[in-house]
């Protein structure tokens, strides 16, 4: 069969392999595990097999759960395409590099999903291809053989070492035809061939002192590798006793990390001969792997020591042939085990799989927050980890798979008391000492809307004066949320209610951001509202949004903004009031009383009377906190008839405002007496002649003014009475108007609450008058300066006065109110007056109806 015949045949059979070992390799999982082999030496790229239909997974999981590949190991032999859900090789494995002579030769890794989280073991069995060949250590084999060797003695050959594993390593031995040695092989425990050349006829110096053979190492494999080396044999002179070893086999036992030079073990073998025949020599034979350079053998003394560091992670046992040669080439071979003690000296090794590092603060307990595996290179006692955290933090461990352990909530978390963590786990083994290690995990809290916004009080109070400057600020509330950034952006806003009838709105504003009050464009009147109430409400920026409410009372202060206000004695502009005093009164006689009110409170409604004054200072006195007149002493008939009293009013306020009121009193036993003095009441009697002419000018003015007036008062009647008979025809709406109220500020009762106005109408066109209240029941005079008459009127809670002969007639139960809205146009309509009352319009033009307010 020629060469290309032969590569035909090995390409045909390694396709065909292949095949198969792809066609084995699938197997199916189980409990998450599944189990590959694939050929050593596979192109990047090769399919190892599909994970996704082994695992049973969906591609669309693979993606969204990010899948991925954990080794915890330096190379990556294999990559996972999520697109496609298969294994394929990412570099060319070697499987003798990767397992040396250990077979079966695999390696395991994890594939991790997450959302939820999943792991599944995969492990990829590497099969054997024949790619190495038997290899000497030496080209050639030198053997010294004496010719006094007799047939039947056997020389050990140097072994040669084949890699590959199974079928595929070392199996036989050939060597070259000879007349004198035939080879037969031989087999240690741990598996490794070696070869025994064995004498069949004597060797004869003279004839043929050296002798060149070749020896052939054959493999398993398809098609089959070989090594060859020279075995050249040197024939000396007769040495007929080999070297004998004392034992068949030595056992030792080393620790790991033994500095070196660390002895070990001697070998020991004895010959016979004498001489140089019998100067024994030791050599170790081809030792698998590099055990050899683990150790040193003295030659002389067979003395075994440590060469260079021993890990018993790497290698547990060493098997070593150890060969005693004489000098005429006899030997003698024997077996050294020597077992490596384990020491605790690799840490644990933490590999972090899946960890999140920013968590939501609404989880529940038992989350997952991070998936990690710990390894330990140390065996047994050694290799035996415990993890843990500090016993202060709201988590645990829990273990799944081999190795494998979850780092899970133990409480649910609350980011306001403890916004992040620093998460310590720490591996220890059960060495002693013990070893450890320490990762640290840094996880934060995200925020959850879960705090409504506090405010600072539970209640604000607010406190404004009134007349203040629209848009002022008024007060400011403040509110607190404990959430973060956008869950804790804080609003302000007034709900919707209703102060007096109106809106808030219309009182007050807020800012939404800073939570300031302002007043709106009207300024308070302390007089209509003392105080209101506002509800405000702190609103944050979460989803869905938290709020809470407060009450905000706003308190109008007031200001001495009203002067005093004099109810009685009313100031008359048509007739001269005076009150009349009998001269037998008494020292202390009440006179009168000056009525008066401030609708402004506190202080500024704190009423002082005071005489400005008078005609006759030691015969009057006012009562500075009541405002009652009385006399001072007893009248005598020196004191004049008229008195004119001035008299203010000033409040308390700052600056005080003031009013002046004057009393008129007459002291005089009758009204006859009186009347000559009031007559000419209104002149004085102490002016001079010479200023008669300027009192004819000025009568004169008055006159014309007078006539004026008239003209325009009947102009305005006319025109009055014109519009009347229009709005008695228009039907537009009519609102009820009340008039304002005025309030007693000293709980005395000294005004009404309302003032009713009504409509007196008389049949004559001569006079009328209307009913009012009175201020008191005492006899008031009624002086009518262009009248000779004087006319006593008592006053009463209801009293008409009019002409003896003129017939009046009054409603005294008849009231119609009207409202009307402000700003309304002059000649605006307010109502029917004639219908709502019931009346003719001619009743009310024959009656000359007109209005007293």
């Amino acid at each position: 069969m020629t060469r290309g015949q032969r590569c035909g045949k090995w390409l045909l059979c390694w396709t065909l392999t292949r095949k198969l070992f792809i066609f084995l390799f699938m197997i199916s999982t189980i409990n998450g595990q599944i189990r590959y082999s694939i050929p050593e030496e596979l192109r990047k790229g090769s399919l190892i097999g599909n994970v996704a239909q082994d695992l049973g997974l969906d591609l669309k999981r693979l993606r969204s759960g990010r899948a991925r590949i954990v080794t915890g190991e330096s190379n990556q032999y294999t990559e996972l395409n999520t697109d496609k859900g298969i294994l394929v090789v990412n570099e060319i494995i070697d499987r003798e590099e990767l397992c040396g002579d250990l077979s079966p030769c695999s390696f395991s890794f994890e594939i991790i999903l997450e959302n939820p989280i999943e792991l599944h073991r995969v492990t990829v069995e590497i099969l054997d291809v024949n790619d190495h060949a038997p290899t000497f250590k030496n080209n050639v084999i030198n053997l010294e053989i004496s010719e006094s060797a007799t047939a039947g003695s056997h020389f050990d050959l140097e072994s040669a070492y084949d890699p590959d594993a199974g079928i595929h390593s070392l199996q036989k031995y050939v060597l070259s035809p000879n007349d004198n040695f035939v080879l037969k092989q031989h087999s240690n425990a741990d598996g490794v061939r070696f070869a025994v050349m064995i004498l069949q006829k004597p060797l004869d110096r003279e004839l043929n002192p050296h002798l060149s053979l070749k020896m052939i190492a054959v493999d398993g494999g398809t098609p089959t590798r070989s090594g060859t080396v020279n075995v050249e044999i040197t024939v000396l002179d007769a040495n007929d006793n080999p070297p004998v070893f004392n034992q068949s086999v030595y056992t030792a036992t080393v620790t790991e990390n033994a500095p070196i030079g660390t002895y070990i073990t001697t070998v020991n073998a004895t010959d016979v001969d004498s001489g140089s025949n019998g100067l024994v020599t030791y050599i170790f034979s081809n030792v698998k792997g590099n055990s050899g350079e683990k150790f040193a053998l003295d030659s002389l003394s067979g003395k075994i020591t440590v060469a260079e560091k021993i890990d018993f992670e790497k290698d547990r046992k060493y098997e070593i042939r150890v060969i005693a040669k004489d000098q005429g080439g006899l030997s003698d071979a024997t077996k050294v085990v020597i077992e490596v003690t384990d020491m605790n000296d690799n840490a644990p090794v933490i590999n972090i799989m899946s960890y999140s590092n920013l968590i939501s603060e609404d989880v529940p307990a038992g989350t997952t927050i991070a998936v990690f595996n710990v390894k330990d290179a140390d065996s047994e006692r050694n290799g035996q980890i415990t993890c843990s955290i500090d016993y202060y933090l709201p988590f645990k461990i829990q273990s799944s798979l081999t190795n494998y352990y979850n780092l899970l909530s133990n409480v649910p978390f609350d980011r306001e008391t403890k916004p992040e963590y620093n998460i310590t786990l720490t591996a220890t083994d059960s060495g002693s000492p013990p070893l450890s290690t320490k990762i640290t995990l840094h996880l934060k809290i995200s925020d959850v809307n879960d705090n409504a916004p506090s405010f600072t009080k539970p209640n604000y109070s607010a406190f404004i004066s009134e007349n203040n400057i629209p848009g002022m600020s008024i007060f400011g509330v403040s509110a607190r949320d404990s959430d973060w950034n956008q869950n804790a952006r804080i609003s302000y806003f007034l709900e919707d209610t209703q102060i007096s009838g109106s809106p808030v709105s219309s009182y007050v504003s807020i800012n939404s951001e800073t939570g300031v009050l302002h007043a709106v464009l009207s300024s308070f009147d302390y007089e209509q509202i003392k105080d209101f109430h506002i509800r405000v409400k702190a609103q944050d920026g979460g989803s869905p949004p938290l709020s809470s409410n407060v009450t905000v009372k706003v308190l109008i202060q007031d200001q001495n903004d009203n002067p005093p206000q004099v109810l009685y004695p009313v100031q008359t502009g048509g007739s001269l009031v005076a009150e009349m005093v009998p001269r037998s009164v008494d020292a202390g006689y009440l006179v009168t009383k000056v009525v008066a009110v401030d609708v402004d409170s506190g202080q500024n409604a704190w009423l002082s009377y005071k005489l400005q004054k008078a005609t006759d200072r030691a015969l009057f006195e006012v009562g500075l906190q009541n405002g009652e007149i009385r006399t001072i002493r007893q009248v005598t008939d020196k004191d004049a008839v008229k008195q004119r009293l001035t008299v203010i009013v000033e409040d308390n306020g700052q600056p005080s405002r003031s009013a002046t009121v004057i009393v008129n009193v007459a002291v005089a036993d009758s009204f006859p007496e009186v009347l000559s003095e009031f007559t000419d009441f209104t002149q004085d009697k102490e002016y001079n002649d010479n200023l008669t002419f300027y009192l004819v000018l000025a009568l004169a003015v008055v006159s014309f003014l007078f006539i004026t007036c008239l003209v325009v008062i009947i102009s305005v009647k006319i025109y009055r009475w014109r519009q009347s008979r229009v709005m008695y025809h228009s039907n537009l709406p009519v609102i009820p108007y009340y008039p304002p109220r005025y309030s007693d500020t000293l709980g005395t009762g000294t005004l009404q609450h309302v003032y009713n106005y009504e409509v007196c109408r008389t049949t004559d066109s001569r006079k009328s008058d209307c009913k009012f209240g009175g201020a008191g029941s005492q006899n008031v005079l009624i002086m009518d300066p262009s009248s000779t008459g004087t006319m006593q009127r008592i006053q009463s809670e209801k009293s008409i006065l009019d002409e003896p002969d003129s017939p009046l007639e009054v409603r005294n139960n008849t009231h119609v109110s009207y409202s009307i809205p402000e700003e309304m146009a002059k000649g605006s309509v307010i109502g029917n007056i004639a219908q709502d009352l019931g009346l003719d319009r001619k009743r009310l033009t024959s009656g000359k109806a007109r209005i007293f307010t």
